[in-house]
């Protein structure tokens, strides 16, 4: 890993190595530190659990093979409990089979031993730097619905109309309120939200995948009755 990469990070990323070979794991963590890393090493998914896996960024090293629950289980296991940690798998000899169980669950590569040093170090640093732009980008989802939680559920059905193209009137009629009302819900979402164009706020809504209660437009006689 080179020195600017490091430097760049707030935090060293911390490598899990879980491998049932003494002398390979060893061996792999002098590499890791040097590089630049912090290393943790397991002689299995057990050792890995039992020492609790850790809240710190960085990923996770696995053998796909070993006595008890292989690098496999642990990757479904920590898949379903929604850990972030991407998984890079590495063994001595992989069917088909494990190949695809694994890329299907995620697993960032997979890596024959003997491990090419080099090829090891630039999977790692690709791994690391989008593992850290996927938590970016989940942070910034939390950031929305955050903002999102603070609107009043009139304050969420005007934004629910406005998103959708109904015009200030419209929704005025359809909520039996003042248009002035209805503007003052709609500069309080945006206020709320933290946006300062429809268009912006649409995509937020695209985003967060939210789904509101509509409230149905009254028909075109009512509205300019």
């Amino acid at each position: 890993m080179n020195t600017s990469a490091l430097q760049d990070r707030t935090e060293i990323p911390v490598i899990r190595i879980v491998d049932d070979d003494t002398s390979f794991r060893r061996a792999l963590q002098r590499l890791l530190q040097v590089s630049g890393y912090k290393v943790r090493e397991y002689a299995s998914v057990g050792d890995l659990l039992l020492a609790g896996i850790g809240s710190e960024d960085g990923c996770l090293i696995l053998d796909i093979h070993m006595p008890g629950p292989s690098g496999l289980d642990l990757q479904e296991m920590l898949a379903a409990d929604g850990h972030p940690l991407p998984v890079i798998f590495m063994t001595g000899e992989a069917t088909v089979h494990d190949s695809i169980r694994a890329m299907k669950a995620g697993a960032e590569d997979f890596l024959l031993k003997p491990l090419d040093s080099q090829a090891l170090l630039a999977v790692l640093e690709k791994t690391l730097r989008n593992a850290a732009c996927d938590c970016q980008e989940r942070q910034r989802i939390d950031a929305l619905r955050t903002r999102y939680a603070t609107l009043s559920p009139r304050e969420r059905q005007v934004l629910d109309m406005v998103t959708k193209g109904s015009l200030n009137k419209q929704i005025s009629a359809a909520l039996d309120v003042a248009e002035r009302t209805v503007k003052a819900h709609r500069a309080r979402v945006m206020q709320k939200m933290e946006v300062r164009t429809l268009a912006e706020l649409a995509r937020i809504v695209e985003q967060l995948h939210i789904v509101t209660d509509s409230v149905a437009l009254p028909s075109r006689a009512a509205r300019y009755s």
